[in-house]
């Protein structure tokens, strides 16, 4: 299956691009309607297999190409003293809701459901690229094709993605419907999301520092400051759960800023209230950034030129949102869920279409428990708000494979083109 096949099954030949539908950054220029085209020169063959990869054989193949599993990249952290303690105490909390123990349990399934693999992206568009010919031989993996200190960026980002996740599990020690016993086991519970996470970044942080490369601790400290700025985007409930923002018709929303920044924080005017420019800011900011940055450190690292390294950021960016978007239609793919993302594509486009739908988000300020879910469900699958996510994603793949195109054709490229088709719908 050749790349341009690929982009026939994303269905992206050319697409219609709005104003806030892909994440533009440097090399895009604004955020400005535009035709993309996706068509190319034939390239070799994507798999040898004519059935669609899925994703744990894909993700298996892809750790064959970079020599090791790379879900465990940290495991010398998770087998270290400190963590073998919190691990101790974070038994304690088995019986108990606290969000912590879902956390772990998707930490640790290898599974489609939760995206363990960032290490191997980075270690993959490493070797896709390949690296400058002037860095030394001492400073190489040449049985995995990668530099030794690409390795450690791919370790410092699954731990500050990990840390992240699990500071993400502190519970509102305010909310007034904790009972005393469920409030005894938040507070043990939170110590330990509170302890484990920070250990887990400062971690990171050392072994970011140990590269001794001024501008890519810059590049990933910039992307720790986007993990912390996507928690303070948009409205939340007293739990701290996110909520969408209230649709607005486009004469009443903010001039749309471009987003042509690495560096630099996100311009967030013209983010609320248009739907697909808040999902698109909320999910740079809380995932892409950090895998688009990883991708372009990996660049510089290697040496290449700056144009290459943004191509790198674009990649990352756009297959997290791809992600993301799969992500979100899941909810929407079987039986109806107890309840699901108030922040998701699909709901948002729902709520953009009928905005007196928002009532029911407003319900649910004090919590999400609050929320009538059946009714938004029902709107859901009423509406269009599912094709639209669905063209979201193809959206983001079919530039996901544009941007791969800067690549060399090589194993590693096709592993990630093979991980690209395992996630599309």
């Amino acid at each position: 299956m050749s790349l341009s096949c690929l982009r026939n099954i994303a269905r992206c030949t050319p697409v219609k691009v709005s104003p806030s539908g892909v994440f533009v950054a440097k090399l895009r220029g604004p955020c400005a309607g535009r035709e993309v085209s996706t068509g190319g020169t034939q390239h070799a063959a994507v798999s040898q297999q004519s059935t669609k990869p899925d994703w744990n054989r894909a993700v298996s193949e892809a750790e064959k190409i970079v020599g090791y599993p790379t879900s465990f990249l940290s495991l010398r952290w998770v087998l270290s003293d400190e963590i073998a303690n919190v691990a101790l105490h974070l038994r304690k909390l088995v019986g108990s809701n606290h969000p912590l123990l879902k956390t772990a349990k998707n930490l640790i399934y290898n599974g489609k459901n939760n995206m363990q693999a960032w290490g191997l992206i980075v270690l993959l568009v490493s070797k896709a690229a390949g690296h400058s010919p002037e860095i030394p031989d001492m400073e190489q993996d040449k049985a995995a094709g990668v530099l030794h200190s690409q390795r450690a960026l791919a370790e410092v980002t699954e731990m500050i993605r990990t840390s992240h996740l699990v500071h993400k599990g502190l519970v509102n020690m305010n909310a007034p419907q904790l009972s005393p016993g469920d409030a005894d086991d938040m507070m043990f519970g939170n110590k330990i999301a509170l302890l484990g996470g920070d250990y887990l970044l400062a971690n990171s942080c050392s072994e970011l520092a140990n590269l001794r490369n001024q501008e890519l601790v810059e590049l990933m400290s910039s992307a720790v400051r986007d993990l912390a700025e996507a928690e303070f985007l948009g409205e939340r409930d007293e739990q701290n759960n996110p909520l969408p923002s209230r649709p607005l018709p486009e004469e009443q929303r903010e001039a749309a800023a471009e987003w042509e920044c690495v560096l630099q924080p996100l311009p967030m005017s013209g983010v609320r209230g248009c739907a697909r420019r808040e999902w698109v800011a909320r999910h740079v900011l809380n995932a892409g950034a950090l895998l688009g940055k990883s991708c372009s450190a990996a660049l510089k690292l290697a040496g290449h030129a700056p144009a290459l390294q943004t191509q790198g950021y674009l990649f990352g960016c756009h297959l997290a949102l791809a992600w993301q978007a799969f992500l979100d239609l899941e909810a929407f793919s079987g039986p109806e869920p107890r309840s699901f993302s108030l922040v998701g594509a699909p709901l948002a486009f729902t709520l953009q279409a009928r905005p007196q739908l928002y009532s029911l988000i407003e319900d649910g300020r004090r919590s999400v428990h609050d929320v009538d879910y059946h009714a938004l469900y029902r709107a859901v699958l009423e509406g269009d708000g599912i094709e639209q996510t669905k063209q979201l994603q193809r959206e983001h793949i079919g530039t996901a494979c544009e941007v791969l195109d800067s690549f060399p054709d090589c194993d590693a490229r096709t592993a990630l083109a093979n991980i690209i088709v395992a996630m599309h719908p």
